[in-house]
């Protein structure tokens, strides 16, 4: 049953982050309250000349095999665990000279912090918490009496309560704390188990699957105004992007933002920096221009062209240093988000003149080769699989027409397929040169991903004054096998050249017999790139 009011006369200290220890403790100390602690947190107060027990004296126990244990005793939890109304509780406190705990303070072994950088194995194990979890369930179970703080930030606010109260906490706070102690223990659990599964290798999914996280930012809302949203990093996720990335300026980041950012660098990724300087531009988490350059500018202007309209407002990836160049070019327009692996002092300058647009720097790329998993929620239940890691120059390219490609179709078409992979199906992209000009994407119908994707290209060439659409002499990439012959076709009509498609339908025959009649060059991968 729980109280109105809980009054803390006693308290346990033991943790890891030290920050703001001492000044809490003393306030504690100063309102009459006792203190236990452990280890480090012991010698940190003692050092500090405060009054404090350490948790071997009230447990008759030295700490052990190197910390393994110490808090892990009836004195502890009993002291946690002990409903206070309850006289049998009660009477077994008497009877083993076991004094209750009233707040408990624990934040826990640094274990995402170890995995995320690079560590042996047993280093990570040794990290792995025992004792802080148990007492932190133990004192959230029990929160109609005990109080249980795991976060350095509520430091303050239990002082001003403390203050308040005339030495009590409230049940709401209580029963608030709880629900947040719990959670940590979940998301620290769920570290380890997923760090584990990457150390074990296993034939069918796993019967149970954890998932946690660590709240980054509040949203103002989701998608829409009307829905509420937040954002949480992974623990221990070291992929560089908008997790990793530092904001330099502009407004704070909206859900849109940060979904559309991501599936930007993680485009702009599929791109060797080594190879060319790359730049995409995405509109509702969709490429509508990604291209290559010999410079970071050059490639913007060539991926621009592609869809100049849908490119306003939109988020700019690139794979290299942003530099005052390519700074430049990106402000002309209206632009949400630029993320790049870094930025010149210059560019960083440039950018500044426009207070709202956000300037985020990952660190790095994150490599498409690397493994991981993505989720989404169903009604009831979780979807989960790996990322899409294939990557096309790992591909075998099967060519099954009577013509072969030329080498530049050869480099467009592997340009194409990359961008491809991060288009929604139905997918189809026209490339020509190193760069998109003309995109169709998320139709329910293949066939009207091609024309869409064709009249994109078609419109670029008015644009520009071109005679004939920038599909001609292009390459065609779709995500997914063509069901039906009409989809090559009105790619052939279009002005394209030759064609990349995982194949695998029913019908490839038909195809094939397609892009022979239209003297089209084909290749199929074998790897579907459905993104939906």
């Amino acid at each position: 049953m729980s109280h109105d009011q809980a009054r803390v006369a006693r308290a346990l200290l033991s943790v890891s982050d030290k920050t703001g220890l001492v000044d809490f403790a003393r306030a504690l100390s100063g309102r009459g309250v006792a203190l236990v602690s452990t280890g480090g947190t012991h010698r940190a107060l003692t050092e500090a000349g405060l009054p404090v027990t350490e948790v071997a004296e009230i447990t008759g126990f030295p700490e052990m095999m190197n910390g393994r244990v110490k808090t892990l005793h009836p004195a502890v939890h009993g002291g946690l665990l002990a409903v206070r109304d309850d006289p049998q509780h009660q009477a077994a406190l008497a009877a083993h000279g076991i004094g209750t705990i009233d707040l408990l303070v624990v934040n826990l072994y640094p274990f995402e912090a170890t995995i995320a950088k690079p560590c042996a194995y047993d280093d990570a194990v040794e990290n792995i918490d025992v004792g802080g979890p148990a007492m932190i369930r133990a004192a959230a179970k029990n929160h109609a009496d005990v109080a249980v703080v795991v976060d350095v930030a509520d430091y303050g606010a239990i002082l001003s309560e403390l203050e308040s109260g005339n030495g009590t906490l409230g049940a709401a706070t209580r029963k608030r704390l709880a629900q947040k102690a719990f959670a940590r223990t979940a998301s620290y659990d769920s570290a380890i188990a997923s760090w584990l599964a990457d150390h074990v290798e296993m034939e069918e999914a796993p019967a149970f699957r954890a998932f946690g996280g660590t709240l980054a930012q509040s949203l103002r809302y989701g998608e829409n105004p009307h829905q509420s949203a937040a954002f949480y990093r992974t623990p221990g996720f070291t992929r560089p992007g908008v997790a990793s990335a530092r904001q330099l300026q502009g407004k704070e980041l909206s859900f849109n933002n940060l979904n559309d950012t991501d599936a930007a660098f993680e485009c702009v990724a599929e791109f060797d920096p080594a190879h060319a300087a790359a730049v995409a531009i995405i509109k509702h988490a969709n490429p509508c221009g990604v291209a290559e350059g010999d410079t970071l500018a050059e490639a913007y202007e060539r991926a621009l062209a592609c869809d100049p309209t849908s490119a306003f407002g939109g988020i700019v990836a690139l794979n290299r240093t942003l530099d005052a160049e390519s700074a430049a070019k990106i402000v002309e327009i209206f632009t949400e988000v630029i993320i790049a692996p870094d930025a010149t002092d210059e560019a960083i300058a440039l950018v500044a003149a426009k207070k709202n647009l956000r300037l985020l720097l990952a660190g790095g790329l994150p490599d498409p080769r690397a493994k991981g998993f993505a989720m989404r929620n169903l009604a009831g239940g979780i979807l989960v699989q790996g990322r899409d890691a294939a990557v096309v120059d790992d591909m075998a390219l099967k060519v099954v027409t009577r013509r072969e490609p030329t080498a530049q179709e050869y480099a467009d078409m592997r340009f194409a397929y990359r961008v491809a992979k991060h288009v929604k199906s139905n997918a189809i992209v026209y490339a020509r040169n190193g760069a998109t000009v003309g995109i169709g994407a998320g139709q329910m119908s293949r066939v009207d991903s091609s024309r869409i994707a064709a009249w994109k290209a078609a419109e670029g060439a008015k644009r520009i004054g071109a005679a004939e659409s920038l599909a001609k002499g292009s390459v065609v990439a779709s995500d997914a096998f063509f069901p039906f012959a009409d989809g090559l076709i009105a790619a052939a009509e279009a002005g394209a050249t030759a064609v990349i498609q995982p194949g695998g339908s029913m019908r490839d025959a038909d195809v094939i017999k397609a892009a022979d009649e239209a003297g089209l060059a084909m290749v199929f991968t074998g790897y579907r790139h459905f993104r939906h």
